[in-house]
């Protein structure tokens, strides 16, 4: 290899890794969502990741339990599954409804009737990102990609040819049925995560932990 290949090489791999990089996509309000008229775009530095929200001034201390109903597989025109089969979104929304009742579990009693201090709590799985085998891993190790998913980590920002999970939150008063929250979100392992690169859903599956945690921070 000359010295022009030598060095072109690496070059080249960063030009390609940057593309992968920018090539990332947001999640969208989601035509079909009941929740769309209200959503607005998100002006906080969250916005990143969560760019469409809905806010009303719930006091979520005055709910002791929730509801939530099944996840739903989001089939409008505008979803982010890309070619990902079927078989994929209903694991990836059976793992989502686990881990949400799970982690909710510490905050809420979970129920399934609706009464008083209750809310509502439906997800819609909105779309996915698997891992790029073998690249997802290699690129966390090797001298072309680690520097850029170093840097990725140290962001809070998406790492390259790793998977990641698109999904809504509304959450209603169980009673009037009233809209207090709502959210498009889109979430990922941190670009370092080396476990999360095993497996073409692990870091989608990474996603959905992350996602329940925040959510249950946020209603306390």
């Amino acid at each position: 290899m000359n010295k022009f290949s030598t060095i072109a090489l690496p070059l080249a791999c960063i030009s390609l890794i940057a593309l992968a990089g920018c090539a990332s996509t947001a999640p969208v309000p989601y035509v079909k969502l009941n929740s769309a008229p209200q959503l607005q775009p998100n002006s906080q530095k969250d916005a990143d990741k969560t760019p469409y929200v809905y806010s009303s001034n719930a006091n979520w201390m005055d709910y002791s339990t929730i509801v939530m109903e099944p996840v739903t597989i989001y089939n409008g025109p505008d979803h982010q599954f890309g070619d990902l089969s079927e078989a994929g979104k209903q694991e990836l929304a059976n793992y989502m409804d686990t881990t949400f009742k799970k982690v909710l579990s510490a905050r809420f009693r979970i129920a399934t009737n609706t009464g008083p201090n209750t809310l509502k709590l439906k997800l819609t799985l909105t779309g996915a990102g698997t891992n790029t085998a073998v690249a997802s891993t290699v690129t966390r190790f090797d001298l072309a990609g680690m520097p850029y998913n170093v840097v990725q980590s140290v962001r809070g920002k998406e790492g390259i040819f790793m998977g990641s999970v698109s999904y809504s939150v509304e959450i209603y008063d169980a009673t009037s049925n009233q809209l207090l929250k709502a959210f498009v979100t889109k979430q990922y392992p941190n670009a370092m995560n080396i476990a999360a690169t095993f497996g073409s859903l692990s870091a989608a599956k990474t996603g959905i932990e992350k996602g329940a945690d925040a959510l249950v921070a946020q209603l306390k």
